[in-house]
């Protein structure tokens, strides 16, 4: 079992962020995305919150509106430089999970680490066409940029255990985020998980390692499909090798949601950091420290 410590919750300077789905660590700034909000929330170690905007509009209040039309942004990858975005950018990836719920918002990042100009909408019913044709449940709940590829973490379900991760190259990604022409998927890996209390565990979020492989979060929710939220037996972490090996798979000490993850290494050791969904939105996300060794 892997020990986490709560430490803060998510509050901004008016309410707090409370479906917390993606995190991005650049510096000392935190980058959060919500699946039901039309902005990123950014921290720093201390203090309330801000909010940057992601799409135009606001969402109904009423839950059952609000996840109607939310656009479930479950993803937030850390792009390397390209072109345009000398100091790399961030992309919030919606799940894909209804036909509401393909859009992306890209944001450049600054030489010092924070954000610069408006995010661009991008479309993603076209880069999710084929994924769509091998996942009749399509639900992208991470992502991240190793070894030139950009992989997204498919999330399965109680019903239908299948993580998969699914890679692009990472070129032919740019290129399309300039304008050019869709990148088609051009590996797909099937990761098996196991459960807790015998609802299995699925991808909440991933973030890649800079020595190579990378980190997962996981979490044991009960629903048969990727619409419904259920309740949740817990999450676990897990380290992924850089040929694709699974090294470890540990629960968390606290049984919670974890949603979001990002990891740094310090002399061996893996330095975690994890965001929370309490599926309340009275209640604020957590945010999680937890370390370990890294395995071999």
């Amino acid at each position: 079992m892997l020990d986490v410590e709560v430490v803060r919750t998510l509050t901004l300077g008016s309410g707090h962020l409370s479906a917390a789905s993606g995190l991005v660590c650049v510096g000392q700034q935190m980058f959060v995305v919500a699946d039901d909000e039309h902005q990123l929330g950014i921290f720093g170690a201390t203090g309330a919150g801000s909010l940057h905007r992601l799409f135009d509009g606001e969402l109904p209040m009423e839950p059952k509106a609000r996840k109607v039309a939310k656009p479930d942004l479950e993803a937030l990858v850390q792009l390397p430089p390209f072109e345009a975005f000398p100091h790399g950018a961030l992309l919030a990836l919606g799940s894909g999970s209804r036909p509401q719920r393909q859009r992306a918002a890209l944001l450049a990042i600054d030489a010092a680490g924070g954000l610069q100009g408006p995010a661009l909408e991008i479309d993603l019913s076209s880069f999710y066409e084929p994924l769509r044709a091998r996942h009749a449940q399509l639900n992208i709940e991470g992502g991240f940029v190793s070894a030139g590829r950009l992989h997204l973490l498919q999330r399965g379900h109680a019903a239908e255990p299948a993580n998969v991760v699914i890679g692009f190259d990472w070129p032919a990604v740019q290129s399309w985020l300039r304008g050019g022409e869709v990148p088609a998927p051009v590996s797909s890996a099937r990761v098996e998980l196991g459960d807790i209390d015998g609802v299995p565990l699925c991808f909440t979020d991933g973030t890649a390692l800079a020595a190579g492989g990378w980190v997962f979060c996981a979490a044991a929710e009960a629903t048969d499909d990727n619409y419904a939220d259920g309740p949740c037996r817990g999450s676990a972490v897990g380290v992924v090798a850089a040929d694709g090996r699974l090294l470890a798979l540990l629960p968390l000490s606290l049984r919670c949601k974890a949603e979001g993850i990002a990891a740094s290494l310090d002399n061996g050791w893996l330095r975690l950091l994890m965001v929370t969904d309490p599926d309340d939105r009275n209640a604020p996300a957590l945010l999680l420290s937890a370390s370990l060794a890294l395995p071999a």
